[in-house]
């Protein structure tokens, strides 16, 4: 059984990389604090899409507005690295306030199609960086 067990995991590793070894891609930008590399906007591993934060740190200060707009720069950053918002595996919400949660929820339902992704919703103590009211990120799978 535990034969068995091994090939089936190789076999999934392999189809998960496109059976060549995987290594990380930055295919974002990378966010610089006085000069160091702070973090990566977008990174690919093998068949799978990480895509950092995304905020709207415009006006209107209102919530469906700033979902929109961040929704609208997910599905952008995922179609120009050959994914898509019908291909998203995980997305995480993080709420400037959580009173915003069913707001929030008015744009984004449907814009991930008929499956959507797993989700965690946070509220976050002390609020989102910058003067955005939601921030997401998501993992997205390529092919």
């Amino acid at each position: 059984m535990a034969a068995l067990f091994g090939v089936g995991a190789t076999t999934a590793a392999k189809a998960m990389t496109g059976g060549a070894k995987a290594k990380k891609e930055v295919v974002g930008d990378i966010i610089t604090d006085q000069d160091v590399p702070l973090f990566s906007g977008a990174v690919k591993h093998g068949n799978t899409l990480y895509i950092a934060g995304k905020g709207a740190h415009v006006e209107p200060f209102e919530i469906k507005a700033h979902t929109k707009i961040v929704l609208d720069n997910i599905q952008k950053e995922l179609e120009k690295n050959g994914s898509s918002m019908d291909k998203v595996l995980k997305v995480n919400v993080y709420l400037a306030d959580l009173n915003d949660y069913h707001a929030m929820n008015e744009v984004y339902r449907g814009r991930f199609g008929k499956n959507p992704p797993v989700r965690t919703t946070v509220a976050t103590y002390g609020g989102v960086p910058g003067d955005s009211l939601v921030e997401i990120d998501c993992i997205a799978a390529l092919d």
